[in-house]
């Protein structure tokens, strides 16, 4: 997706990730699994249900993806599972809806993010690449009232050294002269710095289990981190263009 209004080609690309960097998502996701724990709660203690679905959505994940639709799927096979085949099929009924609930929810911006990215908007190209469900990520920026402000919007399956190595190559981006940002180690951190770019680490209150790097690889690791998204715009103007070295203050 382009916007023939935005910055010239010869500004410097920063990308940025969406969900939990620019609005907020798992929160949806930890109210229904609290739903969901209610739901199965005649059948095993909150723990086992919740190292359940965890258990089935990382077994998923390779065939369904990651977003809403593949939490609901997993959310309908672990009550299967843990109920014996005895789950009714209202409470299954019950879940497809929480996941409407969710695909049609509000986008709520995370705060200062407007105004942090009208700011980086005067410097940079903006491409956000998120990974998840093409329509529900695309139906997210178009709801969120940011749309006008990305240059590029790219939605992937999954944030691996590989598939950002091809969004940097389709779009004729250095990986030595581009910068990511986002509130994953695991994703929006690590793959980058893999491929000989650089990265800004915002973290966010919540981090989804399946989320969380490996620690040997963080601790390994050179980045900055920063509070907000607001911070962001003064790091990259102190950092300079050509090393992948960073200096905090």
């Amino acid at each position: 997706m382009a916007n023939p209004d935005l910055p010239p080609d010869d500004l410097p690309v920063l990308g940025l990730d969406a969900d939990d960097t620019l609005w907020e998502n798992e929160a949806r996701f930890h109210e229904v699994e609290g739903r969901f724990r209610d739901l199965m709660s005649p059948w095993a203690d909150s723990a086992t249900i919740d190292a359940a679905l965890l258990s089935t959505e990382r077994a998923n994940i390779a065939s369904h993806g990651y977003g809403v639709k593949g939490f609901v799927l997993s959310m309908i096979v672990t009550a299967v599972e843990l109920s014996d085949g005895r789950v009714e099929g209202r409470w299954i009924g019950d879940i497809v809806s929480w996941g409407h609930e969710m695909l049609d929810h509000p986008v709520q911006l995370l705060d200062g993010v407007t105004e942090a990215l009208d700011r980086l908007g005067t410097t940079h190209r903006l491409l956000v690449i998120t990974k998840g469900d093409l329509n529900d990520q695309m139906g997210k920026v178009n709801r969120s009232g940011l749309a006008d402000r990305f240059w590029r919007v790219e939605v992937l399956a999954e944030k691996d050294e590989a598939s950002y190595a091809a969004v940097l190559d389709r779009h004729g981006v250095e990986p030595s002269a581009f910068v990511m940002v986002g509130n994953s180690v695991r994703s929006d951190v690590l793959p980058v710095l893999g491929i000989g770019g650089r990265a800004i680490h915002v973290p966010h209150t919540t981090t989804w289990a399946l989320e969380e790097p490996d620690p040997m690889a963080a601790a390994a690791a050179e980045f900055p981190v920063v509070d907000r998204l607001a911070d962001v715009a003064d790091l990259l103007a102190a950092w300079p263009a050509n090393t992948r070295g960073w200096t905090s203050t």
